[in-house]
């Protein structure tokens, strides 16, 4: 965990963002310093049109981060071997979702006074769709990319 409550709207911020990404296989980095990253996509469309700014928003080893999102050396393993495989067999992108809490009604309803609550009711039915599915949200439920 990055930060406070609420997106990431600024380069150097120390927020991780909050809301639908996608990575490319340009966005691998095998020789990172942190074992290994991929980066996320941040800022997507919707962020630009708010003017949110920051780059290089990755998913990496190390265990510890300040804005990015940090695991075990053996999770990253994990993972980045899953998504160089998905590009491998032709997938083009792989959907990343960050959300800043389990979004459930009754935690919505505790953040009902965030200055940020507008922002997460646009996530939350993606949130509830991965719940229910158990799979990435469908575009249809992302607010603009």
């Amino acid at each position: 965990m990055s930060g406070g409550l609420g997106p990431k709207t600024a380069e150097g911020d120390a927020q991780a963002p909050e809301g639908f990404y996608a990575v490319v296989p340009q966005g691998l980095n095998p020789r990172s310093k942190f074992h290994l990253s991929f980066n996320i996509g941040y800022p997507n469309r919707y962020d630009r049109s708010l003017g949110r700014t920051g780059s290089y928003i990755m998913v990496h080893g190390g265990e510890s981060s300040v804005g990015c999102f940090a695991m075990t050396d053996a999770c990253i393993e994990e993972i980045y071997t899953m998504v160089h495989e998905a590009f491998l067999a032709g997938q083009l992108s792989i959907p990343v979702q960050s959300y800043p809490f389990r979004m459930t009604p009754e935690r919505m309803q505790a953040e009902i006074h965030s200055p940020h609550h507008g922002f997460w009711r646009l996530l939350q039915p993606g949130w509830l769709h991965t719940e229910q599915f158990h799979a990435p949200a469908p575009a249809l439920y992302h607010h603009p990319q």
